[in-house]
């Protein structure tokens, strides 16, 4: 049987510390935010995405944007046609006189109480609920008279 033969040559080492595949890393390298050039490929891709998604977020909130105003054009559109449908409406033109006049004489007598110093959140708080009350009241007294004078569709 044959056997192996013993040498004296030894390896110390495998590297070849003077080959060029061999390199060195500076000393701060543990404290470099950016380690390796795969993390930084990986970090510029991340935020290549990030960007891409926060497009896509802007372009879907402005599409739904659009729609939401071409909505509220189209219910101002009807509500202005239905406004002028009925301007020979008794009830209508009685309501947009009484809803001014109220308006009126709330803002002049909240004046006069506020020059004279006496406009006090107990007042103002009485004042809404007289605004209140004739709100129901003009509500009840608008569905009788809109049963003889119905509005126009």
């Amino acid at each position: 049987m044959p056997e192996v033969e013993h040498s004296d040559v030894e390896t110390s080492s495998l590297v070849d510390v003077d080959s060029p595949h061999v390199s060195s890393v500076p000393s701060d390298y543990e404290t470099q935010s950016v380690k390796t050039d795969t993390q930084a490929e990986r970090m510029e891709h991340e935020a290549e995405d990030r960007k891409r998604q926060a497009e896509q977020k802007a372009q879907e909130a402005k599409e739904k944007a659009a729609k939401a105003a071409d909505k509220a054009k189209a219910k101002a559109d009807e509500a202005a046609d239905k406004m002028k449908k009925n301007s020979d409406n008794p009830v209508v033109v009685g309501n947009a006189v009484a809803v001014a006049a109220v308006g009126g004489l709330l803002g002049f007598g909240a004046y006069r109480k506020y020059t004279a110093g006496e406009l006090t959140w107990k007042v103002v708080g009485a004042w809404a609920g007289v605004v209140g009350l004739f709100a129901a009241v003009d509500y009840y007294t608008s569905q009788y008279f809109f049963k003889r004078y119905p509005p126009k569709k």
